[in-house]
C-alpha cells in the first residue's frame, strides 16, 4: 500500500539478539522490523522472542534468514514473520526456489504448521498468508545483477533488496553501504530501474538516516536506515564525546 501511495517503506534492522531492544526499536515509527538471523547474534530461539516483540508494535516482523535454506525459511514463517529478505539469490531458480519456501500450494511448497503466524495472522491465516507475506531477494552477487531481469521475472516475487556491501566484493570493490565507484554505482541503479520496470518493491540497505533518504530521493521503495548495532555504538560514542568535552 505504501508503495502504491508512493510513500517510503522504512524498515529497522535487528542484529542484537534483544526482544527488549527489539520492541524500543519498532515502536519508533518503522514500517516494518527485520531479525537479521545471517550477520546478527541470533539464533532460532531468540528470533522466535524478538518476533514475539515486534508483533506488539506497529512494524510488521521480517527475517533475514541465513541463506537460501527452505525448511529454516518455513520455521521462521511459521514463528510469525510476514517477510522474507533472503541474500546471495543469483539466479532465477534461487528466486523461484524462495517464492516455493513462502507459498503454500497451489503456488509454493511451503508445509503446513503456522504456529505463531496463527497466533499473531488470525484463524484465517492460511487464506491471506500467500497474499500478505512479503518476499524479497537479495541481490548481491554478479550472477544476481547479471540475472535481474529473470529474477524478477520470477513470479510470486515481491521485489528485491540490494546488499551494497556484498555487491561491492563482488564487483572487485572494497565493501561500502553507500559506495563511490562508477561501476558500483551504475549497479545499484540498474537494479533499481529493472525492479521498477517490473513493477515490484526495490529496496536497499543503508548506513545511516541521510543516507536512506539519499536512496528514497533515487526511488528506492524501502529502505533501512543502519542497523541496531552500528547505530547504538555511534549513539554511545557522541555521549562519551559530549561528555568529555570534545
Amino acid at each position: 500500500a505504501k508503495k502504491q501511495a508512493g510513500e517510503p517503506i522504512v524498515n529497522a534492522w535487528l542484529s542484537i539478539g534483544a526482544p527488549y531492544a527489539a520492541e524500543a526499536i519498532a515502536h519508533q515509527g518503522f514500517d516494518s522490523a527485520t531479525v537479521d538471523c545471517q550477520h546478527g547474534m541470533i539464533g532460532f530461539d531468540m528470533a522466535i522472542t524478538m518476533l514475539q516483540a515486534v508483533s506488539a508494535t506497529p512494524a510488521i516482523p521480517m527475517v533475514r534468514p541465513s541463506g537460501l535454506n527452505p525448511a529454516e525459511i518455513m520455521r521462521y514463517l511459521d514463528a510469525g514473520s510476514y517477510g522474507i529478505i533472503c541474500p546471495m539469490i543469483s539466479t532465477a531458480d534461487d528466486a523461484a526456489a524462495l517464492v516455493r519456501a513462502c507459498r503454500y500450494p497451489p503456488h509454493g511448497e511451503r508445509s503446513f504448521g503456522p504456529a505463531r503466524g496463527m497466533l499473531y495472522g488470525g484463524v484465517d491465516y492460511l487464506d491471506h498468508a500467500d497474499r500478505e507475506i512479503v518476499v524479497l531477494a537479495m541481490i548481491e552477487t554478479a550472477a544476481g545483477l547479471d540475472n535481474i531481469d529473470a529474477i524478477l521475472a520470477v513470479e510470486g516475487l515481491d521485489g528485491i533488496y540490494v546488499g551494497p556491501n556484498d555487491l561491492s566484493m563482488a564487483l572487485g570493490r572494497r565493501p561500502a553501504n553507500e559506495p563511490e565507484d562508477e561501476l558500483v554505482v551504475g549497479a545499484i541503479e540498474n537494479i533499481r530501474a529493472r525492479t521498477a520496470a517490473h513493477g515490484l518493491i526495490s529496496g536497499i540497505f543503508c548506513s545511516h538516516g541521510q543516507a536512506a533518504a539519499m536512496r528514497v530521493r533515487q526511488g528506492f521503495d524501502l529502505v533501512t536506515p543502519g542497523n541496531d548495532a552500528a547505530l547504538l555504538r555511534g549513539a554511545m560514542a557522541q555521549a562519551v564525546a559530549a561528555t568529555r568535552g570534545r
